[in-house]
């Protein structure tokens, strides 16, 4: 494979996505460099590459709402490229990789392989999956790990299969989809500011790759197209944002665990 011909494409919420597709482009000496989804010339890096490695979060075991429409909009431009796909998760989401697989193939793509990486949930506003700093650095370091050696796999030419087969295709099913489709079909108009706790900073008007944030009256408002990555949330200096829970339990923004 020639290391100038792949580029490397994600979404991230928290850090956790991009820090993996960087660790793994790196070991693979790919030289190209990574784009966000949210970068206009991230398309053309596209159409300029002939090998891609696509990484995103899974919600609910299922595409963000902005990958889906990342995909969808752009399908002419994966016609005859060749995809690895990462998808990070703070559990196991049966087949994360293989959400995004089935539209590629659909548009003319051939899938290499596919990675699943556990990561410290990015979920700010709950408990439920909530681990010490130890923990999460633990959890960061076997991802390290494991990303390393599925990276000299794939330059051996044996990649990962990780979400793309008919067993991973039913664990994810029954794992939440089936139960939480609704939660990634549509962007969220769910999401909570406090007026009271808003300072008016204007960081999460920034940072929400769907400017679903604006400023008036030197407070936050949104706008009600929120795809869920918790970014706003765990970035806000007064913690004055919710999505799911009532109060913010923890920022887990992935700095804090290297």
């Amino acid at each position: 494979m020639n290391n100038n011909d792949a580029v490397g494409i994600y979404f991230s919420g928290t850090g956790n996505t991009k820090y993996c597709l960087k660790r793994f482009m790196n070991v693979c000496k790919f030289n190209e460099g990574i784009y966000s989804i949210e970068m206009p010339e991230s398309v053309e890096q596209i159409k300029k590459h002939k090998f891609i490695v696509f990484a995103y979060p899974v919600y609910y075991s299922n595409l963000p709402k902005i990958v889906r429409d990342y995909i969808t909009t752009n399908r002419k431009i994966f016609k005859d490229k060749e995809i690895y796909i990462i998808s990070t998760m703070g559990l196991f989401s049966g087949d994360g990789t293989g959400c995004s697989a089935r539209y590629f193939k659909k548009y003319g793509a051939d899938i290499k392989g596919g990675l699943h990486i556990k990561m410290p949930d990015c979920i700010g506003d709950v408990t439920a999956l909530k681990k010490s700093l130890e923990q999460n650095r633990e959890i960061v370091k076997t991802a390290e790990i494991k990303i390393s050696e599925a990276a000299e796999r794939l330059m051996q030419g044996k990649p990962d299969k990780e979400g793309l087969g008919i067993f991973y295709h039913i664990a994810g099913l029954f794992g939440q989809r089936l139960y939480f489709s609704n939660k990634t079909k549509n962007y969220t108009d769910k999401l909570k500011i406090d007026q009271s706790k808003c300072i008016g900073c204007g960081r999460c008007a920034k940072i929400c790759p769907m400017c679903n944030i604006d400023l008036r009256d030197k407070k936050a408002v949104q706008k009600g197209k929120c795809t869920m990555c918790y970014r706003c949330i765990n970035s806000c200096p007064n913690q004055a944002i919710t999505l799911i829970g009532k109060e913010v339990i923890e920022q887990p923004l992935i700095e804090k665990y290297l």
